[in-house]
């Protein structure tokens, strides 16, 4: 879903989102993590490639345990700006609810076909990616898998079976503050409305 979808579905007049702008800087590609309190509690992976922040709502939040697949849902390429973005979207906006950075960090592309690394943009117009995340909370390799064809195609995002799995770990529960704030969603939501 190309970038110009994110603009159509907002009223820059009303939300404080980014509109976008911000180039890649160059160095290894960022993630992020959003949580998400809109119409349900979910959380928002967003990777950089090819210039922008492709991004699936997962509903439970990503898991450390590699026994579990979580649902993810391909919702519109996000600009790169949103990487920082925390605050209240007004309810009558696309997406209305309020967000913080859960976490985030660089990501190196894992995705191998041959023997040979394939290019991020591929492996994910393929359908197939595999990620290492190196953030403040989560860490270690990720799979993301599109389960069907078409635009309505969901993904499953699964936790590598590596060091830094741990199925007894809980971050999404036990770490529920932003990592650029230290904020909670309450307390964002509380601030907003002063």
């Amino acid at each position: 879903m190309a970038s110009k979808d994110y603009n159509d579905k907002r009223d820059f007049n009303k939300t404080p989102e980014p509109r976008g702008g911000r180039q890649s800087n160059g160095d290894a590609p960022l993630f992020v993590i959003q949580k998400h309190d809109a119409s349900s509690l979910h959380y928002d992976l967003r990777l950089e490639i090819d210039g922008t922040l492709k991004s699936w709502a997962v509903p439970k939040g990503p898991s450390m345990d590699p026994s579990e697949k979580r649902l993810a849902i391909p919702t519109e390429d996000h600009p790169l700006d949103y990487a920082d973005f925390e605050g209240v979207i007004p309810e009558d906006q696309y997406g209305g609810g309020t967000v913080l950075v859960w976490d985030r960090g660089p990501f190196r592309n894992l995705t191998e076909k041959g023997g040979e690394l394939q290019p991020i943009e591929e492996a994910w117009s393929k359908g197939h990616l595999l990620v290492e995340l190196k953030g403040e909370k989560i860490s270690g390799g990720y799979a993301l898998h599109r389960t069907g064809s078409g635009e309505d195609a969901n993904w499953l995002l699964i936790k590598m079976d590596d060091d830094q799995a741990d199925a007894r770990r809980n971050p999404v529960s036990t770490e529920p503050d932003s990592v650029l704030s230290g904020r909670s969603i309450e307390q964002i939501a509380d601030e907003e409305k002063k």
